[in-house]
């Protein structure tokens, strides 16, 4: 029961964790980490796709940032915005882009602008001059202009392949999805390998092989958008000075002007002055003064290369009004004619009437009848004045909201003076332009967003500020905090409530130690029981979240705590440190010293605080078993007593014993054996009778009652025989099994061998004469049946053969002999 209790505890704890954790992510204002996250994971994408071009490219990469922030605003919703509505740009929409600044427009805002556009330009004109020129129409961002044909009137994706991109969400929005092929700019020959996309196409990635700018350096593979490349080495082309060699190292472009300095003669060659030889022409501010041809006039032109010409004076010159001519010296004059000017006045009408002149003609003085500007009047006036009548033009103007109110207007109304004033798209200015037909320009105001603190700024169309998200600040937040730490935990700058603080409490708690929880002085309650439902059909509302301050839990720091019985220190919360029973046996050694207290682990009352903390207490059981001390060595008896302290009192049992022989039975007192040493238990357990034990030779141990192996060296005395048996002699066991003593053969028993091994060789020597005899007759009988059988029966005569006297006795002699020989060989 108690570890499914704990089970079920930690199952309850693990669940409120999960579940806290859940609001505090659901309602705290970290949760703009993982829009952080999305960014971060998009910009590390776009990194990826511009790998080749980042790392492998060494020109210029400022087109390749301008794509990399299109196709960054492309991905996130609500970032491109239309300049003409202040609207964002959605996907399912059509948008028309500009070649010039790659702003994305809405196909229908832009189309209306162009229309605006064209009728703002040609509104002024008169009806002869409509259509004689095809007036262009502005990009609303750049000012970029279009040809009136060029007004867009189909929506197609970026690179222009595909009319009506259909929507696909793995695509970058507006785009085909095929290769954008569109031309580098400038051209290079090649076409974008990116996939269809906004903005600028990146720098051109094929590899060309070219030389450096010099061309004093071998060709080398090159990025085609940075195939101009230095080798470092002087330049040494001829500058425009003709005199010296460019000094920088190999460059693009023209060389520099020469940076030296020289005396140069200006052109006229009077003045001689330290120029650049980047400019070896000059001129001084002298009047040539040479003499003409004519020898009467100077050349009155200011320092000048060449001859200085004829005399202005010589040859045919005409009279001021040009309708005689005379050939007079170059010293004289030409005279006037006396003819009438006749030459055209300023009104283009009438002729001058004054006779030839020197000098300009005086103005027209002629009256003439006028018509205004307007023609509605007529009156004569010099025709060197005009005429303006008093009557004010009453025609609307371009704008279509004011009167002309101009004194005698032609009917070609100038474009409406007042101020627009009309409230732009941004809701927030009003349109600063003359007044105008049609749609008005786009703010051209941006607006600060500012985050909570106003460190963080960025800057937006006018109007957008509404839609747009605040920036993200990096600083930290500067607001005090609202639990009852002194300072906050750091995080960034935001709106709203500051997210619930998650430092260590750090209460004093009543036990004496600091709250090691996170601060809970504002913890999300969920409120239950607000709200009683008036019946099933009501929907049940959702629960409402409030913050308030919770107490303190329970001190779980670890404090050591010894159980009842002393045996362990356990360290456990600390709000529930109490004494316990590590359920171990006491242990305690009980007043028998043998034995401790089997109780499970207890409190005992200490009789004595001097005394030693292990000592038994009246809680402790008392021992009632037999005395289990070892006994002496040998002694099998138990102690008489019951359990005790100290030593046993001695055995005076008696002890049944057989004797080393193992042949009596001895009564010996037990404590007399156990107390005896090695000696004297010898002398005990021997019954004093001789060893029955026989010894290796065959006699008996003449020892007394013993323990161990008998002694080896034998005293019994034997007799011993020579070889033949004939001699004998009495000599210690011992000696002969350690084989010290032998008796050997005299003359005497030489000369018995000799006759006996005489006697053999007779009887041999008989035996093979006997075996030949016998031999011999077995032939002959084979002989005879060999020479036929008689068929007569005849007997055949027995010879009878007389034996010798050694064939008679033999017997009788030999055999006592054999047997002396077989005795003298046993010994």
């Amino acid at each position: 029961e108690l570890s499914s209790q704990k089970k079920f505890d930690e199952i309850k704890k693990a669940n409120q964790a999960a579940a806290k954790k859940l609001v505090e992510d659901q309602f705290s204002s970290s949760s703009e980490d993982d829009d952080e996250d999305a960014e971060v994971k998009q910009g590390k994408i776009l990194a990826k796709t511009f790998t080749i071009y980042t790392s492998q490219t060494d020109g210029d990469a400022s087109e390749l940032e301008r794509t990399r922030q299109y196709m960054n605003e492309a991905f996130q919703s609500g970032a491109m915005t239309c300049l003409i509505c202040i609207a964002s740009v959605k996907r399912n929409q059509a948008v028309w882009s500009c070649c010039g600044c790659f702003c994305i427009f809405h196909l229908v805002c832009i189309q209306k602008w162009a229309k605006d556009s064209l009728f703002l330009v040609s509104s002024p004109l008169t009806d002869d001059d409509f259509g004689k020129k095809d007036y262009p129409w502005p990009c609303p961002k750049c000012r970029f202009e279009y040809k009136r044909s060029e007004t867009p009137s189909r929506y197609y994706c970026y690179c222009g392949k595909v009319e009506n991109p259909t929507l696909d969400p793995w695509l970058v929005p507006h785009s085909c999805g095929q290769i954008c092929e569109r031309e580098f700019k400038p051209s290079c020959g090649h076409k974008c390998l990116l996939l269809c996309h906004p903005g600028p196409c990146p720098p051109c990635p094929k590899m060309v092989t070219t030389t450096c700018h010099c061309k004093k350096a071998k060709p080398v593979p090159r990025r085609c958008s940075a195939k101009g490349w230095s080798c470092h080495l002087p330049c040494g082309r001829m500058l425009l000075c003709g005199q010296h060699t460019c000094e920088n190292s190999c460059h693009a472009g023209d060389c520099q002007p020469c940076p030296r300095v020289s005396k140069q003669r200006c052109v006229c060659g009077r003045q001689t002055a330290e120029r650049l030889c980047a400019s070896p022409q000059w001129q001084c501010d002298q009047v040539c003064g040479k003499p003409l041809p004519c020898g009467n006039h100077t050349c009155e032109q200011v320092c000048h290369a060449g001859p200085c010409g004829d005399c202005p004076r010589s040859g045919k010159r005409s009279c001021p009004c040009e309708k005689s001519k005379f050939t007079l010296p170059c010293t004289e004059d030409v005279p006037t004619c006396g003819d009438s000017c006749d030459k055209v006045l300023e009104c283009g009408i009438h002729k001058c009437s004054q006779r030839c002149h020197r000098g300009p003609c005086e103005i027209c003085r002629q009256e003439v009848e006028k018509q205004c500007r307007c023609g509605k009047h007529t009156k004569r006036v010099p025709c060197h004045k005009p005429y303006l009548c008093e009557t004010k033009c009453t025609k609307i103007r371009d704008c279509q909201k004011h009167q002309c109110r101009r004194k005698c207007c032609p009917g070609n109304c100038p474009p409406c003076d007042q101020v627009c004033g009309r409230t732009l798209g941004c809701r927030n200015h009003k349109c600063p332009s003359g007044c105008h037909r049609g749609s008005c320009n786009p703010c051209p105001e941006t607006v600060d967003v500012k985050c909570n603190c106003g460190k963080t700024i960025i800057k937006v169309p006018c109007g957008r500020e509404r839609t747009i998200k605040p920036p993200r600040c990096k600083q930290l937040c500067s607001r005090p905090p609202t639990c009852h730490h002194s300072t906050q935990e750091k995080h960034y700058c935001h709106f709203g409530r500051c997210p619930l603080c998650r430092q260590p409490c750090q209460k004093m708690l009543a036990c004496g130690h600091l709250c090691p929880v996170s601060c809970h002085d504002e913890a999300l309650v969920k409120q239950t029981g607000l709200h009683q439902s008036a019946g099933p059909w009501e929907q049940p509302s959702e629960p409402a979240f409030i913050r308030t301050a919770l107490p303190c839990p329970p001190c779980e720091v670890p404090t050591p705590v010894e159980c009842l019985g002393q045996h362990e220190v356990s360290s456990l919360p600390c709000h529930s440190a109490n004494p316990y029973s590590c359920k171990r046996s006491c242990g305690r050694l009980l007043d028998c010293q043998n034995h401790t207290c089997m109780k499970e682990c207890h409190h005992v009352t200490k009789l004595n605080s001097t005394t030693d903390g292990k000592k038994v207490g009246p809680e402790c059981s008392q021992c009632e078993e037999e005395c289990t001390k070892p006994r002496p060595s040998g002694c099998p008896h138990r102690c008489i007593l019951p359990c005790h302290p100290g030593d046993c009192p001695s055995c005076l049992q008696m002890l049944k014993i057989k004797c080393h022989c193992k042949l009596s039975v001895l009564y010996i007192e037990c404590l007399k054996l156990t107390r005896a040493d090695l000696k004297e238990k010898e002398f005990l357990i021997s019954c004093k009778n001789q060893c029955p034990k026989e010894l290796p030779c065959g006699h008996r141990c003449k020892e007394i009652c013993h323990s161990g192996s008998c002694p080896l060296n034998c005293s019994q005395k034997v007799k011993l025989r020579c070889l033949c048996k004939r001699l004998k002699k009495e000599i210690q066991c011992s000696k002969i099994e350690e084989g010290q003593v032998s008796l050997e053969c005299d003359a005497l028993c030489k000369e018995m061998k000799q006759k006996a091994s005489e006697i053999k060789e007779a009887e041999a020597k008989a035996a093979n004469e006997e075996e030949k005899r016998r031999q011999q007759a077995e032939l002959e009988a084979f002989e005879n049946r060999l020479k036929g059988r008689r068929k007569n029966k005849r007997r055949k005569d027995e010879v009878e053969v007389e034996q010798s006297s050694w064939q008679k006795y033999k017997n009788l002699i030999m055999l006592p002999m054999f047997g002396v020989a077989v005795v003298v060989v046993a010994w």
